[in-house]
């Protein structure tokens, strides 16, 4: 769902709208489901195989004790990785992907890939119940500077639970830092320096095989954040979280270029046409809540857009679109295959 990655009054809406439909669409796995059908998306795409994460093929050993810094202006000592809580989906993930999952006892509602779908949800939209994390006796939770209540945050602390604090991502340059803080702070540098070696040089493969644009002109994606249950109909902005992800695959984002300087603003005709997308990009749960590409092209403004005129929609599973972690290769080689479906 994500995205990790949103700001200021925008949260307190999305918090709304995804604790009314949950950023995933329910507590299980995601659909993975890749293009959207119509115009010249891909249906298929690379995150059809997103739903399941690759770990190292040797567990790594962490090497405790730590003493790490944490972004909230603390510092944490960790003396156990035998049970850990990671409070967001992207946090998941890493832990996972740097191989100790067995360790793991629950999980953010995004954590949507195989491995994790059975674990308990302790988080719904960046809102973590003390109460679930605390009864899971954990050794290490790890949180984001946008998780809470505070409350909450300082519920789990008061009872003597370590509990970091890390950034969350906004790009592509924000992977490999992620992923070795926390391989640090779980006593685990060298998987973390493999990992983010490893997921930097796939990037760079995906990268590799994007077309140069025939007429010179790069296409324009607008990202649009969309919960129709909850009436949610915003448009990315140069803070969304999308825009690296957009220009790494060769494209210019809509919504920063149109002046959009906020990370979200609520969707108009006016501001869709000032942003002129060739392409349409969404979360694929947010794309099944307004009914497909028959109901996105009932939202204002959307048909009238070349995007909309072409039904060229591309979708992305909530689960890993905004995660900017491991698995980012994959969520970019999607968007390749989608925005050139022909390899042009």
């Amino acid at each position: 769902m994500r995205t990790q990655r949103l700001a200021g009054a925008v949260i307190s809406v999305l918090t709304l709208a995804l604790l009314a439909t949950g950023c995933a669409g329910n507590d299980g796995g995601g659909s993975g489901s890749g293009g959207s059908g119509g115009g010249t998306a891909n249906r298929a795409g690379a995150a059809a195989t997103a739903d399941r994460i690759e770990p190292p093929a040797t567990v790594p050993e962490p090497r405790l004790p730590v003493t790490v810094d944490s972004a909230d202006g603390t510092k944490v000592t960790v003396t156990s990785a035998d049970r850990l809580v990671p409070l967001t989906g992207s946090l998941n993930e890493i832990v996972f992907t740097l191989g100790l999952g067995e360790h793991v006892v629950a999980r953010d509602i995004t954590a949507t890939f195989e491995q994790a779908e059975r674990l308990p949800v302790v988080t719904r939209a960046h809102d973590v119940s003390a109460e679930s994390v605390l009864s899971l006796r954990p050794t290490l939770v790890i949180a984001e500077t946008t998780t809470g209540p505070a409350e909450a945050v300082d519920q789990i602390r008061d009872a003597g639970i370590p509990l970091l604090v890390v950034e969350p991502a906004k790009s592509l340059d924000d992977v490999g830092k992620r992923i070795t803080t926390v391989a640090h702070a779980l006593g685990v540098d060298a998987a973390g320096e493999e990992l983010s070696s490893r997921t930097a040089e796939r990037i760079a493969a995906v990268q590799k095989r994007i077309p140069a644009p025939a007429d010179g002109a790069k296409p324009r994606v607008a990202f649009l954040y969309l919960r129709g249950s909850a009436s949610v109909y915003l448009l990315g902005g140069r803070d969304s979280g999308a825009s690296s992800l957009l220009e790494a695959a060769g494209a210019v984002d809509a919504g920063k270029e149109s002046g959009l300087d906020k990370d979200f603003t609520a969707i108009t005709s006016e501001a869709l046409a000032k942003a002129a997308p060739d392409a349409i990009l969404l979360m694929t749960k947010g794309l099944e809540s307004v009914g497909g590409p028959d109901g996105l092209v009932k939202i204002p403004g959307v048909a009238e857009t070349p995007a909309g005129l072409d039904r060229r929609f591309l979708s992305v599973d909530d689960g890993v679109l905004l995660n900017y972690g491991p698995r980012t290769d994959q969520v970019l080689a999607s968007l390749v295959e989608q925005l050139y479906p022909d390899g042009e």
